[in-house]
């Protein structure tokens, strides 16, 4: 059985990739990479897999079975680049896809729903088995601004009260793993969070325990974020991305009570406070 794992030069391709090794050897593994050399260290077999050349496409998936289709990372073309790997993949007789997709990606209001329901449209109609992972949050994408935030003295965002319910690369790599090894997942939608909810307060006042340090959470209107983060050099159009999906955490998109993440694993997710404590 070959499984092949798109972006696996990615943070959460890595992982998978990882993970599989172990759970069905490095020999039915195939790392897809837009460049080969970053997956040369892997252990894998290695294919070349631009997302812009449909000849890469359509030889990367020959002799594959299974397809961890990992979601494109360049926003508002992957819907385009999804299509053609769904193509290929059809073409090269791919038997499986798992895909990532977002957490509650038919009602959820962040501007990242779009792409990946177009995404799961065309999976469902391309007749070829699949499973999608309806991704929540990765924790990681608060804890990376630990360090920035004790320097300035204070966590800033928009997210309000909004609950959170993140959980950390690894356990996400962990469910991809699980499903598309096990066949008992076909046909199944997942919405995947971590078991704990937080605010960003809340997050603010564990790195505060941890730390000794007190470091309050500065709730901003969104432009007035999103400003602040082009001042500290985020390119504009992700500044805007960024604190307008704070703003959709406020009405509570980042939320999910379902403990479907935990169960597909088989154990609980990581706490918020491990994260923390391996972010410092």
């Amino acid at each position: 059985m070959k499984i092949a794992v798109s972006g696996s030069t990615g943070q959460l391709g890595r992982l998978a990739v990882e993970l599989l090794k172990e759970r069905v050897g490095a020999n039915q593994v195939i790392a897809l990479a837009r460049t080969p050399n970053k997956a040369a260290a892997m252990g894998v077999e290695v294919r070349a897999f631009d997302y812009g050349k449909p000849e890469e496409l359509a030889s990367g998936l020959e002799g594959v079975d299974r397809l961890l289709l990992i979601s494109s990372s360049e926003i508002g073309q992957r819907a385009a680049q999804h299509a053609r790997v769904i193509e290929a993949a059809l073409k090269a007789g791919v038997k499986r896809i798992v895909y990532t997709s977002l957490l509650h990606a038919d009602t959820s209001t962040l501007s990242l729903a779009g792409e990946h329901l177009a995404t799961e449209e065309l999976i469902r109609k391309s007749g070829i088995p699949y499973t999608i992972l309806r991704n929540g949050w990765y924790t990681e994408n608060y804890t990376g601004s630990i360090k920035g935030a004790i320097a300035a003295g204070a966590f800033l965002g928009s997210a309000g009260e909004g609950k959170i319910s993140s959980a950390t690369r690894l356990d996400f790599a962990e469910a991809a793993a699980v499903a598309v090894v096990e066949d008992s997942h076909v046909g199944h939608t997942y919405e995947l969070a971590g078991d704990d909810s937080y605010t960003l307060k809340d997050l603010a006042a564990e790195v505060s325990r941890q730390t000794g340090k007190e470091l309050p959470f500065h709730n901003l209107p969104e432009a007035e974020y999103a400003s602040i983060l082009e001042k500290v050099g985020v390119p504009s159009m992700y500044a805007v991305a960024i604190a307008s999906w704070d703003t959709c955490a406020s009405r509570g998109d980042l939320f999910d009570d379902s403990g479907q993440l935990s169960r597909l694993i088989g154990r609980p997710t990581t706490p918020l406070s491990e994260a923390v404590r391996a972010a410092l």
